[in-house]
């Protein structure tokens, strides 16, 4: 090794799901939305001026920031944006996790925590997941320097009541805890009631599900005033100009639109109940996922041997090949359409695997 690469830093990246370089294909394998977004942002954007790109957005992104404290009742100031979930996500590690002792998050979840954690020198402990893939709120009971957790968790989909979370709450009032809730809007409570209890408390969501404006990159958080500005503090010693105006623009567009949001998301849910359906009936077995994927797993066949036979069909799931979860897959809820695409192409493989072997 040469004397410079020493002083490189060494970590292993977060893997993303495949992004297919061809447009004919089902893509469930990133857990975006299906539908177009919002008919206000598509309008916004072919009436945008271009020649406004020539100026630095504003880099408070106020009317991004007020638009979403009028959704949620709550204040300009308990508002935080970044570019997408991640970026305020990432921003919050550096910002709150910085005691010696380790921060908790569970051993299955997603996976750019650890990638965080070990980016900024944080020391973290996993506590596993029981058998149904479920967070036990006792492991969270000891010293640590935080805790983060999704609700609904991902990669599988479960999700807690606002009581567990109170309960987390109540024994961790000395440290900051994040909810991460990309996928609130499937199917259970934000735990946003409890910040004007609890001080300590940061509610991370994002635009990329729901609202179908993953291409935009565009996340927040929420909390109390002084956690918002320790954010922005941290945003503003590192990049002062993270939110692009297009995303600015047509985020504002995208909130005040709350029909359209409301309509894809009761659309969403019922493809997937539909989905719990088709999938038992094949033998698969998963939890009561309150997102927008399933997490899945078949008696007889392996996840390895489903998710390369979908590849065949141009069907793209995720596979996570490691530890508890190698015989898992999770499958994004598409259209209806798209989803009985799905399942004809399942059909087929396990009809003709038990065709052979009757």
């Amino acid at each position: 090794m040469r004397a410079w690469e020493k002083n490189i830093r060494q970590v292993v990246p977060y893997t993303p799901g495949e992004q297919p370089k061809v447009t004919d294909v089902i893509k469930l394998n990133t857990n975006e939305n299906p539908y177009p977004p919002a008919p206000a942002v598509r309008e916004a954007l072919q009436n945008m001026d271009a020649s406004a790109l020539r100026l630095y957005p504003d880099p408070r992104a106020d009317a991004l920031v007020e638009v979403i404290a009028r959704y949620y009742g709550i204040s300009a100031e308990q508002v935080f944006v970044g570019v997408g979930s991640d970026d305020v996500l990432g921003m919050s590690f550096l910002t709150f996790f910085n005691s010696d002792k380790p921060i908790l998050f569970p051993d299955i979840t997603y996976s750019f925590y650890d990638v965080w954690a070990d980016l900024f020198r944080i020391p973290y402990e996993t506590p596993a997941l029981d058998e149904n893939f479920c967070i036990c709120a006792r492991d969270y009971d000891k010293e640590n320097g935080g805790v983060i957790f999704p609700n609904p968790n991902a990669p599988t989909g479960e999700a807690v009541e606002l009581s567990f979370i109170e309960d987390v709450l109540s024994h961790n009032q000395d440290v900051i805890v994040i909810v991460d809730e990309a996928y609130v809007d499937f199917g259970t409570s934000s735990a946003l009631p409890l910040i004007e209890k609890y001080e300590n408390l940061l509610v991370v969501q994002t635009f990329s599900k729901s609202r179908a404006l993953a291409g935009l990159r565009i996340g927040y958080a929420m909390g109390n005033k002084r956690l918002i500005q320790a954010l922005n503090h941290v945003k503003y010693a590192y990049n002062s100009y993270t939110m692009n105006t297009p995303s600015i623009v047509l985020g504002v567009k995208a909130i005040e639109d709350k029909e359209y949001f409301e309509d894809i998301t009761a659309r969403i849910i019922a493809t997937r109940e539909y989905a719990k359906e088709e999938f038992r009936k094949l033998g698969f077995m998963f939890g009561d996922s309150k997102a927008n994927f399933l997490f899945v797993t078949h008696p007889r066949y392996t996840a390895e041997e489903i998710f390369e036979y979908l590849k065949t069909k141009k069907i793209y799931v995720r596979h996570f090949n490691r530890g508890r979860i190698k015989n898992y897959l999770r499958v994004t809820i598409g259209t209806k359409e798209q989803m009985e695409a799905v399942f004809a192409a399942l059909k087929t493989m396990i009809g003709s695997e038990e065709t052979r072997t009757n």
